[in-house]
């Protein structure tokens, strides 16, 4: 290769391919390239980023089915104690069971059971 003008050293270089001028045109652009920091930084580093706005989401769904729980005992206890005060019969089945309230010509049999004496098996390998 002698001395070459510049007409000649233009021919001579290929026209760039089209992936290579969309990557140059569009991906290396200086405005795509801040916008792909900014979503990595809005993503993974801020303070209200992604990330910590899931684990909030999922902790608030956790505390409203809580929510929820509470509330179906908070109604099923309801309706039991507005049973147990206008049932007289109710009154007394509660009264016995939990408290060991008798009629006046009974007797109570309370059976405890000893914890110490009750002794678990352990298998063993043969």
């Amino acid at each position: 290769m002698g001395k070459m003008n510049k007409n000649e050293m233009i021919k001579e270089i290929k026209p760039k391919s089209k992936t290579y001028r969309f990557i140059r045109k569009y991906i290396i652009n200086r405005y795509t390239m801040v916008f792909i920091l900014f979503l990595g930084w809005m993503i993974f580093f801020d303070d209200n980023s992604f990330l910590v706005i899931r684990e909030l989401n999922q902790e608030i769904d956790k505390y409203e089915k809580q929510v929820e729980y509470y509330k179906s005992e908070y109604e099923k206890n309801d309706a039991y104690y507005k049973r147990l005060m206008n049932d007289k019969s109710e009154k007394e089945k509660y009264a016995r069971e939990n408290y060991f309230m008798k009629k006046p010509n009974e007797e109570i049999f309370i059976l405890v059971v000893d914890s110490s004496a009750v002794t678990k098996e352990i298998p063993t390998k043969k």
